[in-house]
This record gives structure tokens, sequence and C-alpha cells, in this order.
């Protein structure tokens, strides 16, 4: 099976119970300004191939219809799970507990190989800062 080629760029959109109030929360967690901010829809670039987007829940609502429940009636289950690999973990730690993320675990080594932290935004949406971390084998030899 051969992979799609014609992806150009990925956009995550979170369902947020409050647009602007998400906006601002993730504003200080990215420390970075949203390229578009209107009502239905901000987007912060990431990268030039990813964009996170907000959504309010109304919004999705109307495009989906009653083909699936509405974003409301999860309000505080995780749906999803943002994983950023950054330079140094204690410092987006930090950050985001003083954006006001909720924790959920703190920096720990992780049986993956990564060095990891877990928060939740207002949504429940799950967010994780981490950075690989070296393992060794039995011998003390560094492995990738």
């Amino acid at each position: 099976m051969s992979t799609i080629k014609q992806i150009k760029q990925v956009q995550i959109i979170l369902f947020v119970s409050d647009q602007q109030a998400s906006c601002g929360f993730y504003q200080k967690l990215l420390r970075k300004e949203p390229e578009l901010n209107v009502p239905g829809m901000t987007e912060f670039e990431l990268s030039d191939a990813l964009k996170l987007g907000l959504m309010p829940n109304k919004g999705i609502a109307r495009i989906l219809g009653d083909k699936v429940p509405h974003p409301d009636s999860r309000k505080g289950i995780p749906g999803c799970e943002l994983y950023f690999y950054v330079k140094n973990v204690q410092i987006e730690f930090e950050n985001a507990l003083r954006a006001g993320a909720q924790l959920i675990s703190p920096v720990a080594d992780r049986d993956w190989g990564d060095k990891v932290c877990y928060f939740a935004d207002a949504d429940g949406h799950i967010i994780a800062f981490a950075e690989k971390i070296s393992r060794q084998n039995e011998n003390g030899n560094a492995l990738s």
C-alpha cells in the first residue's frame, strides 16, 4: 500500500466550548498569536505543514447535524491528545502550569523512551510535552 502523496498540510481542529477562552489559553501555551481568529475558527501555525485549529462546539454541531452526538455532551472527556516533542520538557511543563493547564501527570521518564508530562485544557483535550531520552541496554550502551 502506498502512502498519500497529495497531503500538503495537516490541520488538527479541536472542538471547544469557548473559542475565545481557548484561544487565550493556547496563545499562552504556545507563546504565539493565532494566524486566524474569527468567529467560528482560530488557527495557530505550528510549522509549515501543521496548524492547530479551534472550532466552537456549536459550529461543528451545525455541520455534523444529528449524525453524531453533540460535542457539548463530551464535556471534560478527553477527545484527543496533542503530543509535542520539545527541546526542554521542563520549560514547557512550567509554562503550561503558568498558562492554566490542568496537570495530569508531572514530568517522568516513560518506558517508551520519552520524558513526558501530561496536561488537560478546559475542554479535556490532553496535551503532552516530551523529549527523547537516551535508553541503555544491559551493558550500559546507549540505544537509539
